[in-house]
């Protein structure tokens, strides 16, 4: 099987930085924002995105993890790191690697979902278009039209990261 490189790791940063002033840009009045990234990939995604916000705005950016299984979310309870009362009123930056049928970022959503907050908003570095469910990504990295046998792969490996459809 053959592997197409997508995004470079210099490309990667042009995302990531790109989709940050455009964060900034929609929460420019916010005091505080949480961005919240689905484990692994996204978390290490939603962590490279809060640091470039963190740089470039007087925002205060907290950074959590949820952690989800992403075959079965249904089998074990959804967990983040912040209480309910952590959560109220805050704008919730809900991040992950890739948007492919929207199962994993609809459950990720769920905690927000009974949680007080101001609004939530979602960030994929790559958008397939291929949602089953009802959700979408409100920042994009890239968009990809993709068939549904391809597979997209991120790699954040220092010094090699990437994406590749295969």
């Amino acid at each position: 099987m053959s592997k197409t490189l997508i995004l470079n790791s210099k490309q990667i940063d042009q995302k990531i930085n790109r989709i940050a002033y455009e964060i900034y840009e929609n929460n420019h009045s916010e005091k505080e924002i949480i961005v919240a990234g689905i484990s692994d990939n996204g978390y290490i995604f939603a962590k490279r995105l809060a640091a470039v916000v963190q740089k470039i705005s007087p925002i205060k950016v907290t950074l959590i993890e949820i952690k989800i299984d992403k075959e079965n979310p249904l089998a074990k309870e959804i967990k983040i790191s912040l209480s309910d009362k952590e959560l109220k009123n805050k704008v919730i930056i809900l991040a992950d690697d890739v948007l492919n049928s929207g199962k994993t970022l609809i459950f990720g959503a769920k905690p927000f979902l009974i949680a007080p907050i101001k609004r939530l908003t979602t960030v994929v570095l790559v958008d397939r278009g291929h949602n089953r469910y009802p959700i979408k990504a409100d920042f994009v990295g890239l968009s990809l039209s993709t068939t549904l046998q391809e597979h997209i792969t991120v790699d954040f490996k220092k010094g090699k990261e990437s994406v590749y459809l295969s």
